[in-house]
């Protein structure tokens, strides 16, 4: 597992939650240190320790936790250069969904030896898609949940979506767009400096 998986994790609730939630959680799966190193590799089990971990201590169930986690990659001012970086995948919510396909090369360009599952988007009908998330990465289809809620939020799309599956082996997200202009989106600019421009 890599270690930016598990040192999103770790980020993420001690910036939701704060320090004391995240020693516990710790604790409860067994981990040697209380911080993961972003570089290095570590076992499939201690992935599987800190989300079971988190249940416990966040009282919430792993696809819940997960989503969360995806929210929290696009909305936390922390975040900024993620969320920036899909934005770029197009000027409307639906040319983002048809930029995820490119998502798992352009993390490997950031991140070399970041192995993210397949994405296939698969179009339905006008305005209803399919998102097929391939297996190698648990629970990824529940991260990417949260991640395309958020930018449906950051786009100004009203969208309507479900995640099948487990938190292991391939899943498939549902996503249905009600309407691509519900409210003002977030500012965005080409550029980090200079003047925003707003797109809703």
């Amino acid at each position: 597992m890599h270690g930016l998986i598990l040192r999103t994790f770790q980020v993420f609730v001690q910036d939701t939650y704060g320090p004391e939630p995240w020693r516990r959680i710790v604790d409860g799966a067994g981990l040697d240190a209380p911080d993961f190193e972003a570089m290095l590799n570590y076992p499939q089990d201690t992935f599987t320790a800190v989300v079971r971990a988190s249940e416990v201590e966040l009282r919430k169930p792993p696809d819940a936790f997960l989503e969360d986690v995806g929210t929290y990659l696009v909305s936390h001012p922390n975040s900024e250069g993620l969320r920036r970086l899909l934005r770029f995948g197009g000027v409307d919510f639906i040319e983002f969904l048809h930029s995820l396909e490119d998502l798992p090369d352009r993390a490997r360009l950031a991140v070399a030896d970041l192995e993210l599952p397949d994405l296939d988007l698969v179009d339905v009908a006008p305005h209803r898609f399919t998102l097929q998330v391939g297996a190698g990465l648990p629970g990824f289809g529940f991260v990417l949940l949260g991640v395309l809620r958020a930018m449906a939020d950051d786009y100004g799309a009203l969208v309507l979506m479900e995640c099948e599956g487990g938190t292991l082996g391939r899943q498939t997200i549902a996503i249905t767009l009600v309407e691509t202009a519900y409210s003002q989106g977030r500012q965005f600019a080409l550029a980090a400096s200079g003047a925003p421009e707003e797109e809703g």
